[in-house]
């Protein structure tokens, strides 16, 4: 059995979506154990309850060796404001666990991957169940978590990789969050943003990842951009492969990562051989 945490490290999600995926676990992974935290559900403004609920609650998670793997819940914005006091706090337990998340929760996964701990994981969260064809996505996630191989980004080899959300990646940049890249294929993805912001977005990335020496970077989804006053003049490949061209960045294609339905996976570093056979 595989016991697995659930908490909210940025917003909340619905009653709903914790009866989905539970229900959803029941059926295709019953050896996955789900233990969804009431702070999941907790509300103040924008966040699932204020900084020290929430930083409370992934402590209590992480550092309770009952568990396996601490799976966040979903993104939105504000693991940012707790993840440096959330590495001071973590301890060897934590070291031993499986994080998954994506989007907003990527700070935490950033800090994690600098600091050693655990294996940080890029992946469909919790209330992906609640998007359109999210079940897809919720599925891969829990299948992933019980064999620690389904599901995962399909270019992924012996090269290390991370993947991010682009605008979470830019404000990462600079800060005590920031891992060292350097040999990685770095995948980014993003949503709802205008295509004029991810080309600014890629300015300021790419501007900062060719001093890094990485090993590469793929491009995921970019979903739901935004209707603009006039037409931007270039797709999101063609933003990206311009801004890798001006700053002498491998682009290697695509990914299969975003906010969509075929997001895959993505272990921070070296996915173990005998998951990427």
């Amino acid at each position: 059995m595989t016991r697995v945490a659930v908490c909210a490290p940025a917003t909340p999600i619905l009653p709903q979506h914790a009866v989905a995926i539970t229900a959803l676990a029941a059926e295709i992974a019953p050896e996955v154990e789900l233990v969804i935290h009431d702070q999941c559900f907790a509300s103040e403004g924008h966040f699932a309850g204020p900084d020290t609920m929430r930083l409370s609650a992934l402590l209590e998670c992480a550092n309770d060796p009952s568990f396996d793997a601490v799976w966040f819940a979903r993104g939105g914005y504000g693991s940012n404001r707790i993840a440096a006091a959330a590495i001071e706090g973590m301890d060897d337990v934590a070291r031993q666990k499986t994080f998954l998340g994506y989007s907003d929760c990527g700070y935490l996964l950033a800090a994690m991957y600098k600091s050693g701990i655990g294996r940080p994981t890029h992946g469909p969260m919790v209330a992906d169940v609640g998007r359109k064809d999210g079940d897809a996505a919720a599925r891969r996630a829990l299948r992933w978590l019980s064999d620690g191989c389904t599901g995962l980004e399909p270019s992924l080899g012996e090269t290390p990789a991370v993947a991010f959300n682009l605008m979470t990646l830019s404000a990462i940049l600079g800060t005590e969050l920031m891992p060292d890249l350097s040999g990685h294929v770095v995948m980014i993805e993003e949503i709802a943003e205008h295509l004029y912001a991810v080309d600014r977005l890629m300015f300021h990335v790419t501007s900062n990842l060719s001093k890094c020496g990485l090993a590469g970077l793929r491009l995921g989804r970019v979903t739901n951009v935004p209707n603009n006053d006039r037409p931007f003049g270039s797709q999101p490949e063609d933003i990206v492969r311009f801004w890798c061209e001006r700053h002498a960045i491998d682009y290697l294609g695509e990914a299969e990562i975003g906010h969509f339905a075929g997001n895959h996976i993505v272990p921070f570093g070296v996915a173990p051989p005998l998951a990427r056979a």
